[in-house]
């Protein structure tokens, strides 16, 4: 999980860009715990969200679940490969398997929001305790 990024609790990660807005995916946290994806019902362009609303949806052969927008903002862009070839998500999550393109609307505002170093590193532990936990 790339250093610069931020994270959502529902394992959206958040890259800022130069011109002001920000790109979204899923992190590898997400994809190795679920498998392959299978199937993604993507956002809509032009749509607005708020932060934590979901806003698609994502399938994989051990999971159904919503993605879930990790900052309010209008969506600019979404990644149109994924229609195609949705496991990009499982094999370059942070690079090709980006989800969508935002203009967020309060940005360091709803940063702090999200998790960075100590706090991600807890986070993580405190999910590989609750999945192992499941599997007992």
């Amino acid at each position: 999980m790339p250093d610069e990024l931020f994270y959502h609790k529902d394992y959206a990660w958040v890259r800022k860009l130069d011109d002001g807005t920000v790109k979204v995916g899923m992190n590898d946290f997400y994809q190795k715990n679920s498998g392959d994806t299978t199937y993604i019902d993507l956002p809509f362009e032009g749509d607005d969200v708020e932060q934590g609303e979901t806003c698609g949806k994502i399938q994989s052969a051990k999971w159904v679940g919503k993605f879930v927008s990790p900052l309010s903002g209008e969506i600019l862009s979404v990644n149109e490969d994924l229609e195609d070839d949705c496991t990009l998500i499982n094999k370059d999550p942070y690079g090709n398997g980006w989800i969508m393109i935002l203009k967020p609307s309060d940005l360091d505002g709803e940063l702090a929001n999200l998790m960075q170093g100590v706090a991600l590193v807890d986070w993580v532990h405190k999910e590989i305790a609750e999945i192992d936990s499941k599997k007992q």
